[in-house]
């Protein structure tokens, strides 16, 4: 059982660092090809703040990376982080294995009944 535990933590440890090298290469090829500002609230970054700049995949793949970064777009960290608060809140977030819908109530949806015999 140690052995094979050895073997996961292993495997594990492989994909990680491949992960982190594939990362990294897709960051730096970023940060050359656009220019240091986030692509949503056109924050500027420097050497000294450029931790706080992320690469954001447009179509949710991170294994998705052109060389000509169509792929990409830089955001700071808060931009990225609500971008994919809003792609969860679109899809519905789990709580306790319960799925929630996104609203589906249209207070418009009556809209052209009730204008009727209206001037």
């Amino acid at each position: 059982m140690a052995k094979e535990t050895g073997k996961l933590d292993k495997l594990i440890l492989e994909a990680r660092q491949n992960a982190d090298k594939r990362a990294k290469g897709y960051r730096e090829q970023a940060l050359k090809l656009y220019p240091w500002v986030c692509g949503r609230c056109a924050r500027g970054f420097d050497h000294s703040t450029l931790q706080l700049l992320e690469v954001h995949h447009k179509n949710n793949n991170h294994d998705d990376n052109p060389p000509d970064g169509s792929n990409w777009e830089l955001l700071c960290t808060y931009c990225h982080e609500n971008e994919h608060a809003r792609i969860k809140d679109s899809m519905g977030r789990t709580d306790g294995g319960n799925i929630e819908t996104a609203a589906t109530f249209n207070p418009f949806a009556n809209l052209k009944d009730l204008m009727k015999g209206k001037p």
